[in-house]
């Protein structure tokens, strides 16, 4: 099977995954459901709620600036120079590849660093992937973090109407099932026959092509998260990681008070709109349909009607990948115009 063939089918199948998700978050409405959620939506155009939604991408936007400052402090003690505005615009270009196709942006990205800053694909590729380590860990701190603070919440959550069994009776259940019959213990078993085989036959499994780029990964996350220490400004470095999701949680935040049945949410609700919503982009291409229904789910959680928190996630989803159309084809607009600007300079130093 061709290449272009692979990437055309992946392209249809996370696109219809998308849709999929679409329906599902809508296949139960009825017209008045409808008519709320336009109603709903409707709402942030007038002056207040706009310029909220306005705010809360922007302040994304500096999320992403600050994913770029961070890139640079990677790429940069291995001798290169890397400028904030290109690691800008590639960051951008990026998220915009993602949108057409589900991780083209990861490949994009060096690419794009190659082209205006001379920086080896192979070198800007490696931070890259330390770029993913770091915010997958994050990623997990935040949804420990956000389940922690709802703990109380979702263990009351009713998991069968019927009988009234909540989610925590269930846990507890199912806890008791798995001891009783020894599922536990043999789960526990098999998976320390699985590490001592792949400890034993390690050699083998690095023939394997699978194995071998899994370990590549797992080597290449390991140089990168010990490289951290190594720099000039490693609590610097840690800071900016720490702004791009405070940022994030910013953004998605700020969005509540443009909706007037959010407003009354607190700053918990915001964390579980950044934890699981990120879910959503994980599973579907650009998050579409999935991001929606779940961040609608979790203002169910919180009390809101399901048809305005469906609206007020479409609005957010909606924002935040315009931002991204916009911002993304001007960062191809104004890195062309650099890089034509740098040859001029240069070939007027030649002269």
């Amino acid at each position: 099977m061709g290449k272009w063939i692979k990437k055309i089918i992946q392209f249809v199948l996370f696109l219809g995954l998308g849709f999929f998700f679409v329906w599902l978050s809508v296949k139960n409405l009825t017209p008045s459901d409808i008519e709320i959620i336009r109603q709903s939506a409707r709402s942030v155009l007038a002056p207040k709620p706009f310029f909220l939604v306005i705010l809360s991408i922007t302040v994304m936007a500096l999320g992403h600036y600050f994913r770029a400052l961070r890139s640079i402090m990677l790429i940069n003690p291995l001798g290169y120079q890397l400028r904030k505005s290109t690691s800008f615009y590639a960051v951008m270009v990026s998220y915009l590849a993602n949108l057409a196709f589900p991780r083209l942006g990861e490949v994009l990205r060096p690419t794009f660093i190659q082209r205006y800053d001379n920086i080896p694909f192979s070198k800007a590729l490696g931070t890259i992937v330390t770029e993913r380590v770091i915010d997958m860990i994050m990623f997990v701190l935040i949804m420990i973090l956000a389940i922690v603070l709802n703990s109380s919440m979702l263990s009351e959550l009713i998991v069968n109407q019927a009988t009234g069994e909540t989610l925590r009776d269930w846990i507890v259940n199912k806890m008791q099932g798995t001891l009783l019959n020894g599922t536990l213990i043999a789960l526990g078993l098999g998976t320390v026959a699985i590490i001592l085989l792949a400890y034993f036959y390690r050699e083998k499994l690095k023939k394997i092509p699978f194995f071998a780029k899994i370990g590549r990964f797992v080597k290449g996350a390991i140089q990168g998260l010990i490289s951290i220490k190594d720099m000039d400004r490693p609590f610097l470095f840690v800071v900016y990681t720490l702004l791009i999701w405070v940022t994030y949680f910013l953004g998605a935040y700020i969005l509540f008070f443009a909706f007037d049945f959010l407003s009354g949410l607190g700053l918990m609700a915001g964390l579980s709109v950044l934890a699981f919503g990120s879910i959503g982009f994980m599973i579907a291409q650009g998050g579409l349909g999935a991001y929606p229904l779940i961040v609608a789910g979790i203002f169910v959680l919180y009390g809101v009607k399901y048809e305005e928190g469906l609206a007020a996630a479409w609005v957010g989803w909606s924002a935040q990948t315009i931002m991204i159309i916009v911002v993304g084809f001007v960062s191809l607009l104004l890195a062309s115009l650099q890089n034509r600007k740098t040859k001029t300079n240069q070939d007027e130093k030649a002269v």
